[in-house]
């Protein structure tokens, strides 16, 4: 019995294998970091995984101690029980947790300082239109395509007008919100030149599942020259979005 559970768990892992390493390098990935601003979520993540594996197995260590000591797990008590079990242990979990989304906030903050390229987004259904008001050309425009620097902190200034959006490039950082009436400002960074996917991770109607957009972190001496082509030619609108809109 043991050999075949044994054979069980290298069959399951040799099968699993192939599926995690693909998900790792996936575009949609937040294990495959390409930005300071992913890379204390990913440790997080990590950290919060092997913690849940730590609980879970120490629950099932005392499962089983209650099940063969009862004498002594019934002289505890239930009041000591249920402060331990039900107040002091799920409350330092979640000061733990605290803990570490605050010092990840932290990290990204430390990482990412320094002056910013400023980009405004704003989420339509179904489109992201940005546009680069602050850096030379203050008529660009793109749809779907952020264009930034790369290696430079970037500073996207995120809103919308019609319903809730998720603004969400997995690997350069976490989500945001895009609210209705609202600015929220979002910090990313690319480590090096290449093409970053992002989408909407808020359901936001009909055409949410094609509301898709891509960072294109350039070289940043070549970042001027890619804006004033938007400048001078303009982007074109999505096909399912012109006949909708102005």
């Amino acid at each position: 019995m043991v050999v075949l559970t044994q054979v069980s768990y290298r069959v399951a892992a040799l099968a699993l294998g192939p599926s995690l390493s693909a998900s790792a390098a996936a575009p949609f990935s937040t294990f495959d970091t390409a930005g300071p601003g992913a890379r204390p979520i990913a440790l997080l993540w990590w950290i919060m995984a092997g913690g849940t594996l730590l609980i879970t197995a120490a629950m099932i260590a005392l499962a089983l101690y209650c099940a063969y000591r009862p004498a002594r797990t019934e002289a505890i008590g239930e009041r000591n029980w249920l402060l331990g079990g039900g107040v002091v242990f799920p409350s330092l979990v979640l000061l733990a947790l605290v803990a570490g989304g605050t010092y990840a906030t932290h990290l990204m903050a430390q990482r990412m300082a320094g002056t910013p390229f400023p980009v405004e987004v704003h989420a339509r259904q179904w489109y992201w239109e940005v546009r680069y008001p602050e850096n030379g050309a203050p008529s660009a425009r793109s749809i779907n395509v952020i264009h930034i620097p790369a290696s430079v902190p970037v500073e996207i200034r995120l809103s919308t007008e019609d319903v809730i959006h998720s603004f969400w490039i997995p690997r350069l950082g976490g989500k945001v919100d895009a609210i209705p009436g609202r600015t929220h400002l979002v910090r990313l960074q690319a480590d090096r030149p290449g093409v970053y996917r992002g989408l909407c991770a808020e359901f936001c109607g009909a055409g949410h599942a094609q509301m898709m957009l891509e960072v294109h972190a350039h070289d940043p001496d070549q970042l001027p020259a890619v804006l004033a082509a938007l400048d001078r030619y303009g982007p074109s609108r999505p096909a399912a979005d012109r006949s909708a809109r102005p």
